[in-house]
């Protein structure tokens, strides 16, 4: 199969077909553009995400091994059960957007740097504001101490990132973005790229090929209008 690395054009918002992404960086498929929510869109329908560093330029991949979780193997330990017996959280959905992308920024910019750069940080705030970028919050009394965001356009949610401030406490966020989902009939979770962490809540890797596939299958789900609302998610581990 041909590779080739594409430019993109910052005045529309086409993308190539992902067989012809690099084999070297794996993945690579397009760089430029810009990060317009219209063009956002576009690319997560396609199974394409963003990914670069402050001062790169924009670069678009789809990585011919994608990491997945099924929501129904998700892998909830003994100890997760007991910390949330612990804890009693309280989980909420799209109350806390801007606290939560800023403290995935601030965990990984102390760790090993970012990619949630100022760029990114702008347009996935724009996308939550347009109602297709949300969050998972755990809070335990009046304290944020983990959670997650993602895109959601069809059946199929793809996270970005998580954190904690407690052990534990983005693997509550998750657990709980999994009974969301299954409450809600959706499909599956797109991790992206897989690492030990994931793979240990239950993740797993499948080929670009049956990832499409099960994307394109996700595409006719309606995400229902209240789903999103800012809310509490009551019962959620039961």
């Amino acid at each position: 199969m041909t590779q080739q690395l594409f430019h993109l054009s910052s005045t529309d918002f086409i993308f190539p077909p992902c067989h012809f992404a690099l084999k070297d960086p794996d993945g690579l498929l397009a760089i430029g553009g810009c990060l317009s929510t219209a063009r956002l869109r576009r690319a997560y329908q396609q199974g394409i995400f963003p990914w670069f560093n402050e001062r790169e330029p924009i670069m678009w991949w789809t990585p011919s091994e994608r990491g997945i979780l099924e929501l129904n193997e998700f892998h909830v330990s003994r100890s997760l059960k007991k910390t949330a017996r612990k804890l009693t959280p309280k989980i909420t959905v799209n109350t806390a957007f801007e606290q939560v992308i800023k403290a995935c920024r601030e965990q990984r910019l102390d760790k090993e740097g970012t990619w949630i750069n100022s760029a990114m940080l702008g347009a996935y705030l724009k996308g939550h504001e347009e109602g297709f970028v949300h969050s998972v919050e755990v809070w335990h009394e009046e304290t944020l101490i983990g959670g997650l965001y993602g895109v959601m356009l069809n059946g199929v949610f793809c996270g970005e990132s998580m954190f904690y401030r407690i052990p534990d406490a983005s693997k509550l966020a998750m657990w709980a973005l999994v009974n969301w989902l299954k409450r809600h009939n959706a499909h599956f979770i797109d991790c992206q790229l897989e690492n030990p962490y994931l793979l240990s809540l239950g993740a797993k890797v499948i080929s670009r090929k049956e990832f499409l596939a099960k994307l394109k299958a996700a595409s006719h789900y309606q995400v229902p209008e209240t789903m999103w609302h800012p809310q509490p998610l009551r019962a959620i581990y039961d």
